[in-house]
């Protein structure tokens, strides 16, 4: 029987690609989006052509405000009948430092990127018997620094949940983490930006998507594995 994804902001970015990485393995998937509905309306449409024996259906949630996404596990499982696999992708990175991050500006980032991802872990495990959980978290996670203060604060916080969820749910939900890098260049930049970043990692290249891929595709594999955590980040994790 053909599995059921479910990929937070799966419409752009690191989370398409994933998206399209699974569509290509034969998973079924829902496409959670918040404001690309364009992006997403291309994508879905996209996949059902090339992949016309699989299922491909887009639900909206503004993953910042909890009653949307409250309701967005039941939404899933009601449309496909099941889910094996839950992927937190979707984020607000957005820079300020210490001193500079309001309350509100907090409560927006800690929301999206560490509340929104503990109600769908919560609600999945409440209504599946089974299944896994991968959290994307940071590299960020490993220092300090301010400069993306909420942010990064989230993302440490969602490894830990990650951590905890593990334990409880165990043996019938596997929980793990990835922490990307520099994957892709943001909106205005191209591949010569990551090479930049690169050569401050030991690896001195570029991670790529393909180091993402390969994890989630290693933590789907190993039945083992839970309470786990995969830097995809050239070993700058180490620095």
């Amino acid at each position: 029987m053909t599995k059921v994804a479910l990929i937070t902001g799966s419409a752009v970015r690191i989370g398409r690609e994933i998206a399209s990485h699974l569509a290509d393995n034969g998973w079924n998937l829902a496409l959670h989006f918040s404001t690309s509905s364009i992006e997403v309306s291309a994508f879905e449409i996209e996949l059902k052509s090339k992949y016309s024996d699989q299922q491909f259906h887009s639900f909206k949630t503004d993953l910042g405000a909890t009653d949307q996404t409250e309701k967005l596990i039941a939404q899933v499982i009601g449309q496909f009948g099941s889910l094996d696999l839950l992927i937190n992708n979707a984020s607000v990175f957005e820079p300020a430092s210490f001193k500079n991050t309001s309350s509100d500006f907090l409560i927006r980032n800690t929301t999206v990127n560490l509340v929104s991802p503990y109600i769908l872990m919560r609600d999945y495990a409440n209504n599946a018997l089974c299944g896994q959980i991968i959290n994307v978290v940071d590299t960020r996670i490993t220092n300090d620094k301010s400069d993306f203060l909420a942010y990064s604060l989230s993302k440490k916080s969602l490894w830990e949940l990650t951590r905890m969820a593990a334990l409880e749910l165990a043996p019938h939900f596997r929980v793990n983490a990835i922490a990307p890098g520099a994957v892709l260049p943001p909106v205005g930049k191209d591949k010569s930006y990551l090479e930049k970043i690169a050569l401050f990692t030991p690896m001195k290249t570029p991670s790529g998507m393909n180091s993402i891929l390969k994890s989630i595709d290693y933590i789907i594999d190993n039945q083992d594995l839970t309470g786990q955590l995969i830097f995809c980040d050239g070993g700058g994790h180490l620095i």
